[in-house]
């Protein structure tokens, strides 16, 4: 007789509908309903475990029982990740690629980041005062491409931001999309692949005047665990992989200039507080708004854990959302709260927008630490920089799009400095 419990199973041959249908609360309710941190369901034709929570995050995130190589989705990895990136990596491999990332994380790169960033937002808002209005969150992505193009050493002309801009965005706008959307993103990854496909080979043939220190010849002359430079087109996924990621910066920028319209009391607090509260508040913003739903993983090989039997191969999803959603973990969870913060203990497993674990050795996102301090600056801005009116529009937002965001996208008008 087995000593295993028998996970709590949804009913149905396919819950994938479901899922895009309730969007960031598809496994949070099921936790509810079934009273269980964990319970099985049926996605994409296969067998799925769903679970979320502290100790769920910190078993999803233990590389000797779960694995990321084959676990996204092939919608995912043709528009979000692209093909045989890091994500998909497990064991040294993915610990040495990692490293490549993590090094360019140096206090002197994530200076050079932030003086790019507050240059780059100086730049806009000398537009910005000039225009009726803005569209926050489509200016948001330009500055955010703008930033990351000068920080990983990428020419682009001019004349070629906005449409750059518009084919990262893509990527990250798309994976959940079904129908002529999506496949705006896997075309918008083709093009941008093919692009930086061409400068990796001119940096590799010496026809790009470039700097050694640069992101995008380091990644260019990146060897693996072999000694092997990666194919060009490998090597164009990983650059990408800092490009994307920091235009997705946006969404949080959209988001943090809709909690102060919604919380003005932060905004005094912000006015009169030191940079540990501005702290505090951005983490409350990634903590409280939606950005990433879900991880996905495949069971390395079979294990029990909390009596529950796991398969080798089944395929695993860990709640992002609703871990840091999680009654268990945060006080009134629903409610916008910054004060929290500050006596967070600071678990790598609890507090998971951007996934959980170790930076180095696990699958935790790299960017992180580029997404906060890209954030305060921004924050910075839109308290203390510049003035702004948010006229009448539709601010709300739905959990069912992924990623959400308002519907107006936030419109500001009547722009002045303050300093």
């Amino acid at each position: 007789m087995s000593n295993t419990n028998k996970i709590p199973r949804e009913e149905g041959i396919d819950h994938s509908l479901s899922l895009i249908r309730e969007g960031y609360r598809y496994i949070s309710n099921r936790r509810q309903s079934f009273h269980s941190d964990i319970f099985e369901t049926r996605l994409l034709g296969k067998k799925a475990i769903c679970m979320g929570g502290k100790e769920a995050a910190e078993v999803f995130y233990d590389t000797e029982k779960f694995q990321r190589k084959d676990a996204a989705p092939n919608r995912v990895v043709q528009t979000l990740f692209g093909k045989n990136g890091v994500q998909a990596l497990d064991g040294e491999a993915h610990k040495h690629r990692k490293e490549m990332f993590m090094s360019i994380m140096s206090p002197d790169g994530i200076k050079s980041l932030i003086d790019i960033t507050k240059k780059q937002w100086e730049m806009a808002v000398d537009k910005w005062i000039r225009m009726d209005e803005v569209i926050l969150y489509e200016e948001a992505q330009e500055i955010m491409c703008r930033t990351a193009c000068q920080w990983a050493g990428i020419p682009v002309q001019e004349e070629k931001v906005r449409e750059l801009t518009k084919d990262l965005g893509a990527m990250f706008e798309s994976p959940a999309a079904i129908g002529p959307n999506h496949w705006l993103g896997r075309n918008a990854r083709n093009r941008v692949e093919k692009w930086m496909g061409e400068l990796i080979d001119e940096v590799r043939n010496g026809n790009m005047n470039i700097s050694t220190n640069t992101i995008l010849y380091r990644f260019a002359q990146y060897r693996d665990l072999e000694g092997n430079l990666l194919d060009t087109k490998t090597a164009a996924v990983e650059v990408i992989n800092i490009l994307r990621p920091i235009v997705a910066i946006a969404i949080f920028i959209n988001f943090i200039a809709l909690s102060l319209h919604h919380f003005p009391e932060e905004k005094g607090k912000l006015k009169f507080k030191d940079e540990e509260y501005a702290q505090i508040f951005i983490q409350e913003v990634r903590r409280f708004y939606p950005f990433f739903p879900f991880v996905t993983a495949l069971v390395k090989k079979d294990f029990t854990w909390n009596n529950y039997k796991f398969e080798e191969g089944t395929l695993t999803l860990l709640d992002l959302y609703g871990t840091n959603h999680d009654p268990k973990i945060w006080d009134n969870p629903d409610v916008f709260n910054p004060d929290r913060f500050t006596r967070w203990e600071g678990s790598p497993f609890s507090f998971i927008p951007q996934g959980g674990g170790d930076y180095f050795m696990g699958h935790r996102c790299a960017g992180e630490w580029v997404t906060l301090e890209v954030m305060k600056v921004s924050l910075d801005y839109l308290v203390h920089r510049i003035e702004y009116e948010i006229p009448d529009q539709d601010l709300s937002f739905i959990m069912v799009d992924m990623p959400s965001i308002p519907h107006s996208k936030i419109v500001i008008k009547s722009i002045k400095r303050t300093l």
